[in-house]
């Protein structure tokens, strides 16, 4: 579970209940179905036509992508490919026997690689085009989140449409249209809040998350596509870490105290 992610929508929600405790104790006027519906179905139809339905179909996973954690530390991959480093210069038999304790499917790939007899050019190709089509594919994933906090308000500007044509359509109706108008007023403002809301703390955040997460998921694949390479050249565990520390922030740094 990321914290971060559920403890900033918890903040949100909270500083706007709050905030309305504070002017009114009557949270009753603030729900309206109907106006739910305007928003979130006009905004779930407008994604439905913008992106393929494959897309749309994977948009729960996707949220629940987002709320996922990571344990992934930049540090740690380097300490695994240190040691698949030691296992290469012994020679293939132990680094094939070495490449079950490597986690992460992709660093294993390229391990398996460097044992298959790849050159470093087809290694470094085939790699490079796997982190290429991936960060494309999770970009549609930000894309769709970002669409959905661009259409949410606006579907909140037609709510408000609709119920200013309601409010209009008040006056001059018998008895005075009050309860019309009143009705049609509320409908007008609550969409353009939900719009708002929906926009500002859930998609849009949610998009820049994503993106976050793209750009970490590079760094980290570069990481070990760069170690794979090293390996294959059956590179010196000390020079493995020096070149692969560039990766990562300092204070994640370690220094090797020997290797073969």
């Amino acid at each position: 579970m990321d914290i971060a992610t559920l403890v900033g929508i918890i903040l949100g929600l909270g500083a706007i209940v709050g905030s309305i405790f504070l002017m009114t104790p009557d949270f009753g006027m603030f729900g309206s179905a109907s106006s739910f519906g305007i928003v979130f179905g006009g905004m779930l139809a407008s994604v439905a036509v913008a992106f393929p339905l494959k897309d749309v179909l994977q948009l729960g996973a996707a949220m629940a992508a987002v709320f996922k954690g990571s344990s992934d530390s930049l540090g740690g991959l380097v300490d695994e490919a240190v040691e698949a480093s030691e296992a290469g210069r012994k020679g293939t038999a132990d680094l094939e026997k070495h490449i079950d304790n490597i986690k992460g499917f992709f660093f294993k790939d390229g391990v398996q690689m460097v044992i298959d007899g790849y050159s470093l050019e087809e290694l470094s190709e085939i790699l490079n085009t796997r982190i290429d089509y991936r960060e494309l594919r999770e970009g549609t994933q930000a894309g769709l989140f970002k669409s959905m906090g661009t259409m949410a308000p606006a579907w909140g500007m037609v709510g408000t449409l609709i119920g200013l044509v309601v409010m209009l359509s008040g006056f001059g109706g018998e008895g005075g249209g009050t309860d019309t108008l009143g009705t049609g007023m509320s409908a007008a403002l609550i969409t353009t809040l939900y719009g708002a809301i929906l926009a500002n703390l859930f998609f849009l955040p949610m998009a820049e998350k994503v993106k976050s997460r793209i750009s970490f998921s590079s760094t980290m694949q570069s990481l070990q596509l760069e170690a794979a390479r090293l390996i294959h050249q059956k590179k010196h565990p000390i020079i493995v870490r020096e070149k692969l520390n560039s990766f990562i922030p300092p204070k994640e740094w370690k220094k090797d105290e020997g290797g073969g």
